[in-house]
């Protein structure tokens, strides 16, 4: 990337200030830099380069002096929180937050693990990759049985949205033509393992509303003429993603969209740039720019902007929300409604089953494939709900061997027990629970009333806990997978339902807090992720959520954005901004 990108001081106005370099500010700098506005992205964190900052990648596990696992000290001083993440290891912690300087509240007898990644990309080098769209059944939910406000959108306003950036970002996956489960713009999907394909064929005959399909991933299993002129080549299979791509194989802010809106020379980056708060002009009612304190020396600085769209995270976006204060808006910038910080959500992935598989003993898998399998939700609608609990879930998993330990993965000692390590272990199948989570608007973030971090900004508070639907629904997951797997004839079923143990936070896909809604005195943004109050003030992260649906979130993080960016263009070529 060229240096003369990156800048500290600046008193240019720019036409668009983006807060964040995530996946969705990653999209807004691309789509506003690609329509010809000077563009402004602000990180928190340090610049991580595309291939040239991937430190641990190719590194074996001999490599590291604890087989990739981090020193207990080192834990405890700066990643007791981050830990706790599916990607965290030895050859990742460079990429996660430092939980000394990142403190935050809970409160009394809660808890919530927020995981973060302030770096040029933040999380887009770490998240899971899983892509799939809202379907109407979505978007309809909350108006259909009274659980939260009514989305203002439904699924035809971002179906090209979905589809542009789709074929930009590359998503393999199967046409499987559900109702509840839109298509995508897919690359090839990638293939099932022998016993994944008999089970698919025994569910399909003992459940047929719950198809079994690939899961959708955002990873080139054949690279386009678009994606090679984007130097991203196919996948490798290695699955160590979360190390960082020097072949692009999965999207990224690194790999995808931030070379392409430095292509166009409309962008210029402000790193270590921790954003403080909003600059309002209240006899124009517009944003101005950014207060920001730089993270390393704690001078303070300022950026100027004629739209600014908050792209920080759903908790980061909030937090600078609240912490944005004057005469018209005591409470919050943006903030007439009082429901800014409200209605947080997670997704529910405490429960499921794994059961060892039969007959597939001569048979091994080549690579590591970076998908796994997808049963989508087959409660997508009120009749569909089971009894006791209202919304639904989905079921991933997949098939494995048990790992080169040995059949019975005995102890021993010799030549015989280390031939014996040499043989593959037994076959197993899981189905892992993702259940939806429902708008309640006690689950919400303030700021603290003393407490601030080393920046000088209040801390969040956080209140969040799961409601008896989402208790219910986990117990119910938990039935329906070992039932499922007893009835396709797994050996040695084990279940489990972790709910008590697992507050809100490590799905990692909080949503909500400044929610899109028709009704100005509800809501904070219209169905153009513009907020109610500001019309230059955007926020297209997942705080705009008005539920969190069953889906991973993240590829309509992306749809939303450009959208939101396209709509701002045109008002602001209207001069209505």
């Amino acid at each position: 990337m060229q240096q003369d990108l990156y800048i500290q001081q600046s008193e240019q106005e720019y036409d668009a200030l983006v807060v964040g370099s995530g996946i969705s500010g990653g999209w807004a700098a691309k789509e506003f830099c690609e329509r010809g506005l000077k563009t402004l992205m602000i990180e928190r964190g340090r610049i991580v380069e595309h291939q040239k900052d991937y430190p641990t990648e190719g590194k074996g596990v001999w490599e590291y002096p604890n087989r990739m696992k981090v020193d207990n000290l080192l834990v405890e001083q700066q990643y007791k929180i981050q830990q706790q993440c599916y990607a965290f290891h030895d050859g990742t912690k460079h990429f996660f937050g430092n939980d000394r300087d990142l403190p935050y509240q809970t409160e009394k007898g809660t808890n919530f693990s927020w995981i973060r990644a302030n770096q040029l990309g933040g999380k887009s080098l770490l998240w899971h990759r899983q892509s799939y769209r809202f379907s109407d059944h979505d978007f309809n939910a909350n108006k259909l049985d009274g659980h939260g406000n009514d989305w203002p959108i439904r699924y035809d306003d971002l179906a090209s949205w979905y589809s542009h950036v789709e074929k930009h970002a590359g998503i393999s996956g199967n046409y499987d033509g559900l109702p509840q489960l839109p298509d995508s713009e897919f690359l090839p999907p990638f293939e099932f393992s022998s016993p994944e394909l008999l089970l698919q064929k025994k569910f399909a005959k003992l459940f047929p509303d719950r198809p079994m399909i690939m899961g959708r991933t955002a990873h080139l299993s054949k690279s386009t003429e678009l994606h090679l002129s984007q130097g991203r080549v196919q996948c490798q299979a290695r699955n160590e993603c979360q190390k960082g791509c020097s072949f692009g194989a999965y999207f990224s802010t690194q790999s995808s969209t931030l070379p392409a809106a430095a292509k166009t020379g409309n962008l210029h980056i402000a790193p270590n740039s921790v954003v403080h708060s909003l600059i309002y002009d209240e006899k124009t009612n517009r944003v101005k720019g950014v207060r920001v304190i730089d993270n390393d020396d704690l001078s303070t600085r300022e950026y100027y902007a004629k739209v600014v769209f908050l792209c920080a995270s759903t908790l980061g976006s909030t937090q600078i929300m609240l912490n944005s204060t004057s005469k018209k808006f005591p409470n919050g910038i943006a903030n007439s409604s009082g429901v800014l910080g409200h209605y947080l959500m997670d997704h529910n992935y405490n429960a499921g089953a794994v059961g060892r598989v039969e007959g597939f003993e001569d048979e091994t898998v080549s690579g590591r494939r970076p998908t796994g399998i997808y049963i989508p939700n087959f409660q997508f609608e009120p009749k569909r709900y089971r009894e006791g609990y209202v919304r639904g879930y989905a079921l991933a998993g997949g098939a494995g061997r048990g790992g080169w330990k040995g059949k019975a993965n005995t102890k021993g000692i010799g030549v015989s027990f280390k031939e014996n390590l040499t043989q593959a272990g037994d076959w197993y199948f899981n189905l892992m629970a993702q259940g939806e989570m429902l708008p309640r608007f006690e689950n919400h973030v303030a700021l603290h009333k003393t407490k601030k971090d080393k920046w000088g900004i209040p801390q969040l508070h956080i209140d969040c806990t799961w409601s008896e639907n989402e208790i219910l629904m986990m117990a119910d997951a938990e039935n329906t997978a070992k039932d499922m797997l007893e009835k396709a004839g797994l050996k040695d079923i084990r279940s489990y339902n972790s709910i008590d143990g697992a507050p809100p936070g490590l799905a990692i896909h909080e949503v909500g807090t400044a929610r899109m809604g028709r009704d100005p005195k509800t809501s904070v943004l219209n169905g153009f992720n513009q907020t109610h109050d500001i019309a230059n003030l955007f926020v297209t992260d997942g705080a705009s959520f008005c539920s969190s649906a069953v889906v991973n979130p993240s590829l309509t993080f992306m749809a939303l954005t450009v959208r939101a960016v396209d709509f701002a263009v045109k008002e602001m070529n209207a001069k209505r901004i």
